[in-house]
């Protein structure tokens, strides 16, 4: 007897590509988007798997004791839409894409570290409104400026190289990552507390979890020079 295909629910909108690998690779893909948590609870029931982007949320609500799922797929590198403990009480393996638009991830912070730098977004708003205030936006030179960049995974690893290349100073903090890591990869290793102060930019590249949530909060920023930038 032949044995029945896997059904894979992609509940996000994803590219035809992905689609057609999903396909070639012997799954039955059944694609439905923007459904409600009771539509996907029901749908969960009758497949083997379902992808994710990060619009649709798999909470406890949306998994049951009824759910036939095995594994859910998250197309890119957060999961926090998604109920890791709920998951694992029933079995469900979590996966993930953890490279997935690291590369953009870390270009998109560059060129918001150049925009504030520059005051682009004032003096674009001012040109739009008809004023030319060169001097009220004069801009300052990132070369030679310190950035703190916290969390040293794909992303935090991209930003770093990059705001080297451009002769800014880079230090690193992640406690997840030995000292000797970093070092290694050329940048300095600190804690958060002693990086805070000495940073002109800070660059946040960490997933979002109950360890990291409210990890840049009012004593933190206090502790940053007032001309200091936070990207996030």
């Amino acid at each position: 007897m032949k044995q029945a295909k896997p059904k894979i629910l992609v509940a996000d909108k994803v590219s035809a590509e992905c689609l057609k690998i999903l396909a070639d690779g012997g799954l039955n893909v059944s694609v439905a988007t923007g459904l409600s948590p009771k539509d996907l609870a029901r749908r969960l029931t009758a497949a083997d798997g379902v992808i994710v982007r990060s619009a649709t949320k798999i909470r406890a609500d949306v998994l049951s004791a009824k759910t036939k799922i095995k594994v859910i797929g998250r197309a890119g590198i957060g999961v926090d839409n998604i109920d890791i403990d709920a998951a694992s009480e029933l079995g469900i393996v979590v996966l993930n894409t953890p490279d997935a638009n690291a590369t953009t991830t870390a270009e998109l912070a560059l060129a918001h570290l150049f925009s504030i730098s520059r005051n682009l977004p004032a003096a674009d708003a001012s040109v739009r409104a008809g004023k030319w205030e060169r001097s009220k936006f004069v801009g300052s030179e990132i070369s030679g400026k310190t950035v703190g960049v916290l969390g040293f995974g794909t992303i935090g690893k991209i930003i770093a190289h990059k705001c080297r290349a451009l002769g800014l100073q880079v230090l690193v903090c992640d406690p997840f990552v030995a000292d000797e890591v970093v070092s290694e990869a050329g940048f300095e290793p600190h804690d958060l507390t002693s990086m805070l102060g000495l940073c002109d930019y800070l660059t946040i590249h960490a997933p979002l979890t109950k360890d990291t949530i409210g990890l840049i909060g009012k004593r933190e920023l206090a502790k940053m020079k007032p001309s200091a930038y936070l990207l996030h």
